[in-house]
């Protein structure tokens, strides 16, 4: 077992809610809630649909999964690859630059009962998944090499698991040597027309992380020196690079620099919103000639760098799109799920404003990310009049957190449509001690989410 496999694999195994500092514990029950609430909004979506019709039937009588919200068990991969899918439809789950790593809490949403995890057993997982997640992402730069963030949640998957699990070190770290050199998830996801794998590709993540750790705590070994050794990631991506001490010998706790999402598209483009609507209070959309954005790599990559961008056909494409969700804005006032509806995306009647935007790189502002999220925009008027703004630091940045009661009123503006005033409430409290929950109280909680409840 190479270096970085087995510190991974001992943090994995020797973290404990003792050692968690509080605002930890604060951060990662926001992300608790702030996950639930975006899966219960989207627990019909049709990837979900698809994994569960695959899924029914096969509930073993070891280590059966949870499928949220549909009271019903089957394989411990397969329910994780239906949580992460309601999880991640949406795309209103947390982010850090490189992905989500919320789509993690859908395998251990699934597998907490089966391992009799109490709530604070399920916090370690998280903090577990997290911390590792924000060291791959900062440490590899895999995003920037093409690599899809299913390889960090893959890994990190594992480590919760085998968290929750009880698996020895040895056993975690062939879990995560497995799934290290098993999952080469490729760029293409996000590029161009976007398709529905857009949304499950994480789901497919954290299976094929439950799997190793079920295969490990069975006896699977796995390649020895996954990161460090001949063919392994060092050697054919990325060369040597150093993690972050992680927090059990010393190192900062990096979870909370995790950050939210105050509206309902993809992270790039929640400053678009709060620019859109900032133009909006100053001048009437009708009056606009034109609309220059200038941005950082990343957000014209992959929101606003494409010509499928200004003519999205699906839902996926919709909410990657910066001139979609600028124009959607302009006209409406906000973004709601609603603006991912077909007839609200395919509408011609927004085309003419959409093509009135356009979207540049801009080196003052790239220079600053990902340290502050910042865009300028300048837009002229028929009349002639020029209206520049430089927004930065959405809701949700880690310059501009959201606070426990921004969270409790996202889940509550999110999931009451779902599940009605009352049951939204009781579920919200419920959550919000997770902490505080024994693990007969767990698979309460987890029984109070299902609809038939």
């Amino acid at each position: 077992m190479d270096n970085l496999t087995r510190r991974i694999a001992d943090f994995a195994a020797e973290l404990s809610f003792e050692q968690l500092p509080e605002d930890v514990v604060s951060a990662a029950t926001r992300f608790l809630i702030d996950t639930l609430a975006c899966a219960i909004a989207a627990h019909d979506c049709e990837s979900a649909r698809i994994g569960l019709d695959l899924a029914r039937g096969t509930a073993p009588q070891r280590y059966p999964g949870r499928i949220l919200f549909h009271g019903e068990k089957s394989t411990a991969e397969s329910a994780a690859f239906v949580n992460t899918a309601m999880i991640r439809n949406l795309d209103f789950n947390d982010q850090y630059p490189g992905g989500h790593p919320s789509d993690c809490l859908g395998a251990f949403l699934a597998l907490a009962e089966a391992a009799q995890a109490d709530g604070r057993r399920l916090i370690e997982a998280m903090v577990i998944a997290y911390e590792l997640f924000v060291r791959i992402s900062d440490a590899t730069g895999l995003r920037y090499k093409e690599w899809d963030q299913g390889f960090a949640i893959g890994i990190c998957t594992a480590a919760g698991v085998g968290h929750l699990l009880g698996l020895t070190p040895q056993q975690i770290g062939e879990a995560v040597a497995i799934t290290a050199v098993a999952n080469v998830p490729m760029r293409n996801t996000r590029a161009g027309e976007l398709s529905l794998w857009k949304g499950a590709a994480t789901s497919f993540a954290t299976r094929n992380g439950v799997f190793a750790a079920l295969l490990a705590g069975q006896g699977m070994t796995g390649p020895d020196r996954p990161f460090e050794g001949k063919h392994g990631l060092w050697d054919i991506i990325t060369g040597p690079f150093e993690f972050e001490p992680l927090p059990t010998a010393g190192g900062p706790y990096r979870s909370p620099d995790v950050q939210l999402k105050a509206w309902p598209v993809e992270y790039n483009a929640q400053l678009p919103v709060w620019a859109a609507l900032e133009l909006r209070s100053k001048v009437d959309w009708r009056a606009l000639t034109d609309i220059d954005i200038g941005t950082y790599t990343f957000a014209f990559t992959e929101i606003g760098g494409e010509p499928e961008k200004w003519d999205p056909q699906t839902r996926e494409t919709a909410d990657h799109s910066m001139p979609y969700i600028f124009a959607r804005v302009l006209l409406d006032g906000a973004i709601s799920v609603a603006a991912f509806d077909q007839s609200a995306y395919r509408d011609p009647a927004i085309r003419p404003l959409m093509n009135r935007i356009h979207i540049r790189l801009d080196n003052e502002v790239n220079a600053m990310y990902p340290n502050v999220v910042a865009m300028k925009v300048k837009a002229t008027t028929k009349d002639g009049r020029l209206i520049e703004l430089f927004p930065r630091d959405p809701l949700g940045h880690s310059n501009n957190s959201m606070n426990d009661q921004d969270v409790r009123e996202k889940f509550t503006r999110t999931v009451e449509p779902v599940y009605g005033r009352e049951k939204t409430a009781t579920v919200l409290e419920r959550w919000w001690r997770t902490n505080q929950l024994s693990a007969a109280e767990m698979t309460g909680a987890l029984s109070l989410l299902d609809f038939k409840s």
